[in-house]
């Protein structure tokens, strides 16, 4: 097989550098009194020796000697200083100059003028001799040209583009589109200032033909372009055509990897996607060798490095010998966590945030989910976590490979706010301040408010999270709150405490559960029915509180795709006289499904139910109420289900609710049309009677911690005393 190939010679250049020696008398110079002088070293001290180009026999020997006879100039003696004035003096008479040293040549004298005075001559010119006028008398002129001023204006050139003899290679690896997204040409869309620069735009044009071929096998490929000048009408577009002869499509004539054995032995090839008599594809050949780099540290090889490509191509066959070179480095299983750095907690609480054990195989993807677990605490500014090698031997013949982990801890204290209206609640402000690691490891102290129009509100919360195991996290709580609602007025205290694994923005999980226990004691306002009146009445509950849920979405603020399931089940009971156990049960679901690029149809469905209690016995913040922005649009908060005289809600034992939305997005925007329905009932179970629905649309402004929504909803067969129309707003979807 010929091959074709070039090589490059390097030449190297050595300068060399010439010493010019200075008369000692231009070297010194008096110093000023009362100075120290400081002597001068020698000429050349402290110099490098540089030896001469060309040796001084050498170059002598190479210039011809001259000798007297070849030319009588040079054995003619020189004139005095005398002569030479006078021989001046008296080429032009009345002025001499002994400070000029022109020498001229005698044999010339005679045939060449005198050359004109410098220096110190005296100035002939009376204009030159004569003195400025006062700057205040200086008038200035406008110019003027012989020729009126051209327009400069550029003048728009429109142009069209044509792609000649790309033939299967555009329809097979998508050239033309690739050329058309790129194109200098195509991005001025057709105009451009002058001639000059649609020439340069095509130049670009020439170039990037070129790289898009060469990058799909194509190595040999000529592209030659031409513009085309309208003949027959004026004003008609020029053609810029470009000649495309793609010529040999190289392939794989061998693919080959230098590397030293691994387990298992088939490691490598296995995940270098390239084979025999596949072209030399670019975009194939990068993510061959990238899955490499990826495989290796998955599977034990912690400090394996993918050398520099091989390909020798052959230009009379069109083959391609591919050889990559691969550095493995050692077998790794995993050691100990070192921590160092500006800490948030030590090597011990890493270790529970770590999903594997010392000992297993390395493995890049547990050190990865390591290093996003340490991001999602929230607590550093930076985190690096960087495997180093030990040389202590492991098991199965590894390397024992330790864990650097490098923490920059952040600011701990952090305040949040949030701000939302629904009609019924009116306006609602929420905010907190957090020091997030007040209790180290992750012990954080929250303190928390809350201002609406209808209630008012402040709390204390002690969290620790990753409390002993990975995602789990401890609160406890103590807050107190008055609310004022058209069902009911009231005080509250909650003292509360829960186990929890939940998701996070920066970590969505699959399955979430709680459970926890509270003690609640709230002062209320409720309708008696035997009185006929409201009137107020103290309420002391405890309870447990479980809650499992399964969430199969892409996202957990704005889900395209996916379901969830969520149920809550919350045994409580009265103590004010005695015990009285109930139950309160409720369910929830949702479910998204994407119809195209950028429209999703969600839908959403809750039942709940209180089982064991009358709803005279049981206070009102803890009842089943419908409607609202969370609940169903189109109809104020807490105004569905059974009314007392006065027409006021007094919220139920059982509800039920369904929502169903299309969402259409389009950039960082979006509209929704949706449609809820529900109702609240005074029995433990709901009956789905009597339901009541709501329609409206919706505005979305996507940002990067999530959707604001704002939705404006209507009820349907509105019946006296309901707005015509109710206004939510709010983060996130509504569901």
């Amino acid at each position: 097989m010929t091959l074709g190939h070039t090589r490059l010679l390097a030449i190297s250049l050595l300068a060399g550098a010439t010493q010019i020696a200075i008369p000692a008398a231009a070297q010194t110079r008096p110093a000023p009194a009362g100075t120290q002088t400081v002597p001068s070293p020698p000429p050349g001290a402290n110099l490098p020796v540089i030896e001469p180009i060309v040796p001084d026999a050498e170059f002598e020997k190479a210039i011809p000697a001259i000798s007297p006879d070849d030319d009588p100039e040079l054995s003619r003696p020189l004139e005095s200083i005398d002569e030479f004035e006078r021989r001046l003096a008296a080429q032009q008479p009345g002025e001499t100059n002994p400070a000029s040293t022109t020498i001229t040549d005698p044999a010339a004298e005679a045939e060449t003028p005198a050359p004109a005075p410098i220096g110190s001559a005296p100035v002939r010119d009376a204009e030159l001799a004569a003195p400025l006028p006062p700057l205040e008398t200086f008038k200035v002129e406008p110019a003027t040209f012989a020729e009126p001023e051209k327009d400069t204006r550029d003048v728009e050139v429109a142009y069209l583009v044509q792609v000649n003899g790309l033939g299967d290679a555009a329809e097979a690896d998508g050239l033309e589109g690739r050329f058309n997204d790129a194109s200098a040409l195509k991005g001025g869309k057709g105009k451009a200032a002058n001639a000059a620069q649609v020439s340069s735009r095509a130049g670009e044009d020439i170039v990037l033909l070129k790289k898009l071929l060469a990058a799909e096998g194509w190595m040999d490929s000529r592209v030659i372009s031409r513009i085309e000048q309208p003949q027959a009408e004026a004003g008609k577009p020029l053609t810029v055509v470009f000649d495309v002869v793609p010529g040999k499509r190289f392939a794989f004539t061998s693919v080959e990897i230098d590397a030293a054995p691994t387990i298992p032995a088939t490691l490598i090839r296995d995940n270098l996607a390239l084979q025999v008599g596949e072209p030399v594809i670019a975009e194939r050949v990068l993510g061959a060798e990238a899955k490499v780099a990826l495989a290796l540290p998955e599977n034990g090889y912690p400090f394996a490095s993918v050398g520099q490509r091989d390909v020798l191509l052959d230009q009379d066959t069109g083959g391609a010998d591919y050889t990559l070179p691969v550095a493995v480095g050692p077998r790794g299983s995993f050691g100990a966590i070192v921590s160092s750095g500006k800490e948030a907690f030590g090597a011990d609480h890493v270790e529970v945030l770590a999903r594997f054990k010392p000992g297993e195989l390395y493995d890049s993807r547990k050190v990865d989910d390591l290093r996003q677990a340490l991001i999602a605490t929230g607590l550093f500014r930076s985190i690096g976590v960087e495997p180093k090698g030990t040389g202590k031997p492991g098991p199965d013949g590894t390397e024992v490979v330790d864990l650097a982990v490098q923490q920059e801890a952040g600011p701990p204290r952090v305040i949040a706010a949030s701000a939302g209206y629904n009609t019924g609640e009116g306006f609602r402000i929420e905010g907190s301040w957090t020091h997030r690691n007040l209790f180290p490891p992750e012990g954080a102290l929250i303190v928390s408010g809350v201002a609406g129009t209808q209630e008012q509100g402040a709390g204390v919360t002690f969290r620790r999270s990753n409390a002993g195991k990975r995602d789990r996290s401890f609160e406890l709580g103590l807050d107190l709150n008055h609310s004022s609602y058209d069902a009911f007025s009231a005080y509250t205290g909650r003292l509360a405490a829960r186990v929890s694994y939940d998701s996070t923005p920066l970590w969505q999980k699959r399955l979430t559960y709680a459970y926890g226990a509270q003690i609640i004691g709230t002062n209320e306002s409720v309708y008696d029915v035997t009185l006929g009146a409201r009137e107020r009445r103290t309420y002391a509950i405890a309870g447990l509180t479980g809650q499992i849920g399964l969430d199969t979405t892409d996202s957990l603020l704005d889900p395209k795709e996916g379901f969830r399931v969520t149920a809550l089940v919350e045994p409580e009971g009265s103590l004010q006289r005695g015990f009285s156990p109930y139950a309160r049960v409720q369910l929830d679901g949702s479910a998204y499904y994407p119809v195209g690029k950028n429209l999703v149809v969600a839908g959403r469905m809750r039942v709940a139910s209180i089982q064991g209690v009358d709803l005279d016995d049981l206070a009102p913040s803890r009842r089943l109420f419908a409607g609202g922005g969370g609940s169903v649009r189109g109809f104020a908060y807490q105004q569905l289900g059974p009314l007392d005289p006065a027409g006021d809600p007094t919220g139920g034992r059982s509800l039920n609710e369904a929502a169903f939305e299309v969402r259409y997005r389009f950039g960082d925007y979006g509209v929704v049309a949706f449609a809820d329905v529900g109702q609240s009932y005074a029995t433990s179970l709901p009956d789905f009677s009597n339901l009541r629905a709501g329609v409206g649309l919706g505005a979305r402004l996507y940002t990067n911690f999530g959707p604001m929504r704002v939705d404006l909803a209507t009820p349907l067969a509105r019946r006296p005393g309901e707005g015509w129309l109710n206004v939510y707003v709010s983060i996130g979807q509504a569901f």
